[in-house]
């Protein structure tokens, strides 16, 4: 499947997938960093995965998706467009994933989390583990439609996610071990280096 298919399918699925000026942020993060190992949080149909890959040549990516419909359509599209020999696509409930990460005791030079908003926050701990020094961790959307950063009360259906995202947010942003920087642009995106342990 290729990258026009993508975008089709993504909108024909209400599947988002990364909006234009974060995909061109992460790709010349990547392109700057040359990650050799890449994690991915939200695999969808495999767009973002394909941009870092193609930034990258020594990269290899590990990306989760619990959604079987999108991690079929995304192994096509990593054969498609090359990289199957490149990519560790696991189809499994990210937590539990993680865990298993860390128990191997694996790293990660970059981490792109673009999975459930709400479960950012609970992510974060083993995420910062799996992490290596200098090694940066970017997640999207984390305004939620300006609702994170919005006065006043939240509408009830959006009220956890928002809360969660918040305090994914303030956790990041207080601890010491990250360099942490909250671009506004598009629906938000995090950006933290980690430069300690």
């Amino acid at each position: 499947m290729k990258i026009e298919e993508i975008k089709k399918l993504s909108r024909e699925k209400w599947l988002p997938i990364i909006r234009e000026e974060s995909a061109k942020f992460l790709c010349e993060l990547v392109k700057k960093q040359k990650p050799r190992k890449i994690l991915e949080i939200g695999t969808c149909f495999g767009y973002s995965g394909c941009l870092m890959l193609s930034q990258s040549e020594d990269a290899f990516l590990t990306t989760i998706d619990c959604d079987e419909f999108a991690v079929a359509q995304a192994k096509k599209t990593f054969f498609d467009e090359g990289f199957a020999a490149r990519v560790n696509v696991i189809c499994d409930d990210g937590y539990s994933v993680l865990e298993s990460l860390y128990k191997n005791k694996l790293k990660f030079d970059l981490i792109f989390l673009d999975g459930p908003k709400g479960q950012y926050f609970k992510y974060l701990p083993l995420l910062k583990k799996i992490l290596s020094i200098g090694g940066f961790l970017v997640a999207d959307d984390v305004l939620f439609h300006g609702y994170v950063k919005q006065n006043g009360p939240v509408k009830h259906k959006h009220r956890t996610i928002v809360t969660n995202l918040r305090k994914f947010l303030l956790d990041l942003s207080n601890d010491s071990n990250f360099d942490f920087k909250l671009l506004e642009f598009e629906d938000g995106v995090a950006v933290a280096k980690k430069i300690s342990e």
